[in-house]
């Protein structure tokens, strides 16, 4: 009786528990980014930033989530090595889920954003480079990925640097800016549900039964888009224009009025980063029930069962509920100060990027990528208004967190491999 055959069941529990952390993790560390520039400028509180993130996040896990889950569990090793000796695949991927879970928590600890899908990426690596050697990892699917961390920050901060510098050229430098904002705005928030609308109809429907063609898909994004304008206009209605006290240069109605738009583009966020992320915790759990459910057989289109899914939504929500307040102090206040209006132009960067890449199915960094987002938002003012000792610490801990994840994973490997080999 095979090892597979004979503790199946220990392997799946073993699965779901340590996926459950990790998806722990990513909300704990990971969903900081996509909240913490709406917190940092004051936008909306930390309260009401946990439950935009509760319902999108798991939304963004559960409907979108299933196209990068399979470049994260296939590409960075080579199947056909493991066919003779499929429980290392399983030992594998255990150790690779509690390695990267357990690096997330000591980075929230310290209140670290660091880079959840370096982290398994690593993870990863660390297993197949104690268990099949160097030759078995894929090492130019590896560089596709390296690849994407320094590309997905560079686009989000091209994005926040160039949509920055719209909302300052069509609005704040008009005659009147209040009345430009009420013009523009509506136009930001069509954008805002086209992009999210679009890939989701295109890519992350299927495994809800939902397939649309592009025509299809197209025509329901526009129509999403144009929801969201009439909603955003109803609620910029309520925007009053009048100056206040504190407000030295006048702009207070125009950041009022990014303020309502700063709950879209959190909404927006939230769903790109669940779309994303969710696969971080998923994938290897969905590789161990399908090498568990074919008997130990490896290969296959593993379809990702709705209840993993879900189970991975859970755990991010959890992890954001439990720990998340942490990482949002670092993002949403360390690197620049942050207006709605700039909050805005950086996390529709940086989302745009997130929901682009979950597409595509390439597996980038969501940290790096708001980070960058809220660098060009800070460059289009300068560099004075960047703070770089923070900005330091922060590209310290993603140098860190590959060989963290390597290292802790080849620890784990050998552990189960000690207890059921």
């Amino acid at each position: 009786m095979s090892i597979i055959a004979q503790h199946g069941d220990i392997f799946i529990l073993l699965a779901c528990a340590f996926g459950l952390f990790m998806a722990w993790g990513v909300g704990a560390n990971d969903v900081a980014n996509a909240m913490g520039t709406s917190v940092g400028s004051k936008a909306i509180t930390i309260k009401q930033a946990i439950l935009i993130a509760v319902v999108f996040e798991f939304l963004g896990a559960w409907l979108a989530g299933g196209e990068v889950t399979n470049t994260i569990r296939k590409g960075i090793i080579d199947p056909a090595l493991l066919q003779d000796d499929p429980q290392l695949l399983v030992y594998g991927m255990l150790a690779a889920l509690l390695a990267a879970a357990t690096w997330l928590l000591i980075a929230s600890m310290r209140g670290w954003p660091v880079s959840t899908t370096h982290s398994i990426v690593g993870a990863i690596v660390g297993f197949a480079m104690a268990g099949l050697g160097l030759e078995a990892i894929g090492w130019s699917k590896v560089g596709q990925i390296a690849a994407s961390w320094v590309v997905s920050p560079l686009m989000a901060g091209s994005i926040a640097f160039m949509l920055f510098k719209s909302v300052q050229h069509l609005i704040f430098e008009s005659r009147d800016p209040f009345a430009a904002a009420k013009r523009y705005v509506p136009m930001y928030v069509f954008l805002v549900g086209f992009i999210v609308a679009m890939v989701t109809f295109t890519k992350g429907l299927k495994h809800v039964g939902l397939e649309l063609g592009f025509g299809a898909s197209l025509l329901y994004s526009i129509l999403v888009g144009l929801g969201l304008m009439l909603l955003g206009g109803l609620l910029e209605r309520r925007v009053d224009p009048q100056k206040r006290q504190d407000d030295a240069f006048g702009f207070g109605g125009v950041e009022r009025v990014f303020g309502v738009l700063m709950l879209f583009t959190a909404c927006a966020m939230a769903f790109a980063h669940g779309s994303n992320d969710v696969a971080n915790a998923v994938g290897p759990l969905a590789a161990v029930i399908n090498v568990v459910n074919n008997g130990g057989e490896i290969g296959g289109e593993a379809l990702v069962s709705w209840w993993v899914l879900v189970l991975g939504g859970g755990g991010i929500v959890i992890g954001l509920v439990t720990y998340g307040h942490k990482v949002i102090a670092t993002v949403g206040t360390g690197i620049t100060e942050l207006t709605p209006s700039r909050g805005f132009a950086a996390t529709l960067a940086a989302a745009t990027t997130v929901v682009l890449a979950s597409g595509t199915g390439l597996p980038i960094s969501t940290t790096q990528t708001l980070v960058g987002a809220v660098l060009g938002v800070g460059l289009a003012r300068g560099m004075a208004a960047l703070n770089l000792r923070v900005i330091g610490t922060i590209v310290m801990s993603w140098l860190i967190t590959l060989p963290a994840g390597a290292g802790l994973a080849i620890m784990f490997f050998f552990m189960f491999k000690g207890m059921f080999g």
